[in-house]
């Protein structure tokens, strides 16, 4: 895989470049395709009415593994590859979470692992997933929905970060809906008792949720911001609206915050003599995890290792340094961390994967250690060989491990029985809007 590198460091660059943000990956998508069609995957595009999803497939039969792959960019994080604030276009989209390198990491492990298939003839089904707007679009839900995971075994995948590591940590379910609130204008001063204000409700609701953050489980996350306070200050407001998310490590403890969420919302309709509505924009679940997938998967990680930084990506990572949240080991790119576990207090829609088919997902070390992600750093690492590095780290991990899953079946079996035994109470229902919704 090493004598392929320059090229996929290159594929990788370019999707960088494009920065497409959910549902608008045209280019990043295209260019994926046309490598897993010129490596022989009989390719499907648009699934799950999803003009830039990939269901890529080799092989025949079973076992079934998938290995997942985003491509999506975040707004506003546009970014040169270099270690000081440096937009390529002002106010344009970066990949701030490192989904250029995310999926051409998946892709090269999906061919790699294909071709060693071939070669040793080893049975069973290999697909690539590609699936668009992870950044809140849902794209995994819809495949979900399309029956796509349905005769899935397994599924593995990773994710751009400050470090290597295999990860059991929950990430936290979520739900975010836009709150309409409709009332009547009037004149401030000459005529303020015929006024009925929709900021005056959105501001009781908000004020409820604030104090209700004393009342509901301490690993709960709520979050939220107003659009359209008003038009100017002697007219009464008649429209506005809250944008809000709520998280919590449980999707079922979520789904009990959050009616108290819309009952806040009703609350401050009624205390102003307005109206309110709201629709519900994404709803992720929160990750169930498969210690049998991520112990294959440490083992696995810590054979393939880190890596070491050129003279000029330690000037990069000393010179970004300083701007960074916080100062972390200087040496994750080259270690493995323990597994990871505990919560994470991020969202992911691979969450929703998890309560479908069992499934891992591990960490590479793609951003100069202490970076956050959804920054302008992590963007500028994403860019360049730092990045490209950890990517590699990530790919051969990913074909490996694949490469164990067809060749155990006593593993996929054991997987198969922890995820059982995971959703023995549970039941997977989303919230998540039902029609594709690009932003």
């Amino acid at each position: 895989m090493d004598g392929e590198a320059v090229h996929y460091a290159a594929l990788s660059k370019q999707i960088w470049d494009y920065a497409e943000i959910g549902y608008q990956e045209q280019k990043s998508s295209a260019a994926l395709a046309q490598e897993l069609r010129s490596a022989g995957f009989q390719v499907e595009m648009g699934v799950a009415k999803m003009p830039t999803s990939i269901v890529a497939s080799a092989g025949q039969g079973k076992p079934v593994i998938v290995i997942i792959g985003e491509y999506d960019a975040l707004p506003g994080l546009s970014q040169k590859p270099v270690p000081q604030r440096d937009a390529v276009v002002a106010g344009g989209s970066g990949h701030g979470c490192g989904h250029n390198l995310f999926g051409v990491a998946a892709l090269h492990a999906a061919i790699a692992a294909r071709r060693a298939m071939v070669e040793r003839k080893i049975p069973g089904t290999l697909r690539f997933y590609g699936t668009p707007a992870e950044e809140g679009g849902g794209g995994k839900i819809h495949m979900i929905r399309a029956g796509l995971f349905t005769d899935v075994d397994a599924v593995i995948t990773w994710h751009p970060w400050d470090s290597n590591a295999a990860s059991n940590q929950n990430w936290l379910a979520n739900v975010a809906a836009h709150f309409h609130f409709t009332g009547k204008a009037a004149h401030a001063a000459a005529a303020p008792e015929a006024g009925r204000s929709a900021l005056d409700a959105a501001m009781i609701m908000t004020h409820a949720v604030d104090l209700m953050r004393e009342h509901v489980p301490q690993e709960t996350r709520m979050h939220y911001i107003l659009n359209n306070a008003g038009a100017a200050v002697n007219i009464v407001p008649d429209r506005t609206e809250v944008v809000l998310m709520a998280r919590h490590p449980d999707k079922q403890t979520l789904d009990g915050i959050w009616e108290r969420v819309l009952n806040c919302a009703q609350a401050g309709a009624l205390a102003t003599g307005t109206q309110m509505t709201f629709e519900v924009s994404s709803s992720y679940a929160n990750m169930l995890s498969n210690t049998t997938l991520t112990s294959l998967i440490d083992r696995n990680l810590r054979k393939v290792g880190g890596y070491q930084y050129s003279s000029e990506e330690r000037s990069f990572a000393e010179t970004i340094r300083p701007t960074l949240p916080a100062r972390a080991p200087d040496d994750w790119h080259e270690s493995i961390r323990p597994i990871l576990s505990g919560v994470f207090s991020a969202s992911t829609d691979v969450g929703d994967v998890s309560y479908n088919v069992p499934t891992a997902q591990f960490v590479a070390a793609t951003w100069v250690p202490g970076t956050a992600a959804h920054s302008w750093q992590s963007t500028a690492a994403s860019g360049m060989t730092i990045g490209q590095k950890g990517m590699m780290v990530a790919a051969k991990t990913l074909a490996v491990s694949a490469l164990d899953l067809f060749s155990d079946p006593g593993t996929l079996t054991a997987a198969r029985a922890e995820f059982t035994k995971a959703m023995t109470g549970r039941e997977y229902k989303s919230q998540h809007p039902l029609e594709v919704r690009p932003r």
